[in-house]
């Protein structure tokens, strides 16, 4: 979305309309920003950025009261001539007269709002950032597992909805079903939501639409969530080799942003629910710093023919930054020929000191 209709703002924040001009719904904020004329009202405009938001407090407010009736009422009117969309008093202060003349002089809409300063200016920054950001709708399901946000991809059938059904039943929350839109509020920052058409429903074919919330209450559905790993579902592929050790991280770019991804193949009889919720558990217990199959592999090389301890930790960095999971396979191989090795010398010792 490229702009915010002004209309909108005031129905998010509650704010009084002290005049509107009938131009509250055709008025566009066009920059996620707002900002207090504090320099503007003392004559200085350099840089000064008239497609904004205007918001006055206390300070300004002191600062206008100290000056005298003419010279007031110049500032404001070279204020309201800018062009600025809008002129919001915060904490309940009253509209002068000079406020209310120059807003009619020059048709800007005049609003008020009971918030502290600073607090409203931040609010209506981070909404019209929300609202301005950039996205794009997938087909998809979002889900929120262990409290990550995680968006299921897979092509048609493959079984998202049933998944987040089952994911549902195990506790967790439901964002959105077959269709997501996500939303880049952040440089790695992405929010998803349904449309609000299909919003806490989902389908299942051969039961049809179902409301989750009806269903399994409040606590099952959510409004919005942050995207933090995707999982791509695909039909089992018995000719394509799938990673077994979770060593070799994928990435899927929304919006430019790498999203953390695995793919899961899906066949009968796969628990895939169960598998969604383990995956989630092992994205955060990833991004604490721990991975198993790192770990797993440390103990094959420790354990392995290699005595030095420098050339082994190398060796682990080259197999995990070059690897792939063939080497895998190899590595546990010589791992355990190693070790038959290692058993049989053992063995032979033991023998010989035995028969000296």
């Amino acid at each position: 979305m490229d702009c915010v209709k002004l209309i909108e703002i005031v129905r998010a924040f509650d704010l009084e309309v002290i005049r509107s001009y009938d131009k509250l719904e055709s008025t566009e904020i066009t920059v996620a920003d707002a900002t207090r004329p504090g320099l503007q009202l003392a004559g200085s405009y350099i840089d000064f950025g008239p497609n904004r938001i205007q918001i006055i407090g206390n300070m300004e407010i002191a600062y206008l009261d100290s000056m005298q009736a003419k010279d007031r009422q110049a500032s404001l009117d070279k204020l309201f001539s800018t062009g600025i969309p809008c002129l919001i008093i915060s904490r309940n202060h009253l509209a002068t007269s000079e406020m209310l003349s120059g807003s009619e002089k020059y048709r800007v809409p005049l609003l008020r709002s009971s918030m502290a300063t600073s607090d409203l200016i931040g609010s209506i920054v981070q909404y019209l950032k929300n609202e301005m950001a950039p996205r794009v709708s997938v087909h998809g399901v979002l889900v929120e597992v262990h409290g990550e946000g995680i968006l299921i991809l897979g092509e048609s059938g493959v079984g998202k909805s049933e998944t987040a059904l089952d994911i549902v039943k195990r506790g967790h929350r439901l964002i959105a079903d077959d269709l997501v839109e996500i939303r880049k509020v952040a440089d790695a920052i992405l929010l998803g939501r349904a449309p609000e058409i299909i919003r806490h429903l989902i389908e299942i074919r051969g039961l049809g639409i179902l409301d989750i919330r009806e269903l399994y209450g409040v606590s099952s559905v959510k409004i919005e969530e942050q995207i933090h790993f995707v999982i791509n579902l695909e039909t089992w592929d018995d000719t394509k080799n799938y990673d077994r050790t979770g060593l070799y991280e994928e990435m899927t770019d929304i919006l430019g942003v790498k999203v953390p991804s695995i793919t899961i193949p899906v066949r009968p009889g796969r628990n895939m629910a169960a598998i969604v919720e383990v995956a989630a558990i092992n994205f955060r217990q990833k991004s604490m710093g721990y991975n198993a199959a790192e770990s797993l592999i440390e103990r094959v090389f420790r354990e392995s023919a290699q005595p030095d301890v420098k050339v082994r930790r190398e060796q682990i960095g080259q197999f995990i930054a070059e690897g792939s999971p063939e080497m895998t396979s190899e590595i546990i191989d010589s791992t355990r020929s190693a070790r038959s090795e290692n058993f049989s010398k053992n063995g032979e010792k033991e023998k010989k000191a035995k028969n000296d």
